[in-house]
């Protein structure tokens, strides 16, 4: 496939919005293995390849195994996951999928047993800024870089300035 539109270049303050919001994810107490996984689980279900090459690269980074990528499409069913992070893939299912499936005040009180108010709301701006980055990736058809070593191999090690 051919990469459509550079977004990056043509709509610069846009991509600086993102930076935004993914840099007020990285300065948020929520654990880095728990971001990546969300991110991973995320672009799983929007089927954005740019994401999930990088996200499972750095969820590596972080410390990820290999069984637990390669489960987390199966999250439910493997036994793999802590109960706080079941929550916050449930969440971000719920938040990704949220014109089918809506948020139900069942899962709102599971997710409160793990997450406090400030954590939810990093969680769920987290999954809004992933699905974001999955929408531009999937629409403008970003390429793939090839297999760089580094942080998601996508060559940008600071997590504030991340090109997620």
């Amino acid at each position: 496939m051919t990469q459509r539109i550079d977004y990056k270049k043509v709509g610069p303050d846009a991509f600086d919005a993102m930076l935004g919001i993914e840099a007020c994810v990285h300065r948020s107490e929520l654990e880095p293995s728990l971001l990546e996984l969300v991110k991973t689980r995320v672009s799983q279900i929007n089927g954005c390849a740019y994401c999930l090459d990088m996200h499972t690269r750095d969820a590596r980074v972080a410390g990820e195994t290999e069984q637990r990528l390669y489960l987390l499409s199966a999250w439910r069913e493997a036994p793999v996951y802590s109960d706080r992070e079941r929550a916050a893939l449930a969440w971000a299912e719920a938040v990704t999928q949220i014109s089918t499936s809506h948020v139900t005040d069942d899962l709102y009180v599971e997710v409160r047993r793990h997450f406090d108010e400030k954590e939810l709301v990093d969680l769920t701006l987290a999954v809004i800024g992933i699905n974001g980055w999955n929408r531009l990736a999937i629409a403008f058809r970003t390429e793939l870089p090839p297999g760089t070593p580094g942080v998601g191999g996508h060559g940008v090690t600071d997590p504030a300035v991340r090109r997620t």
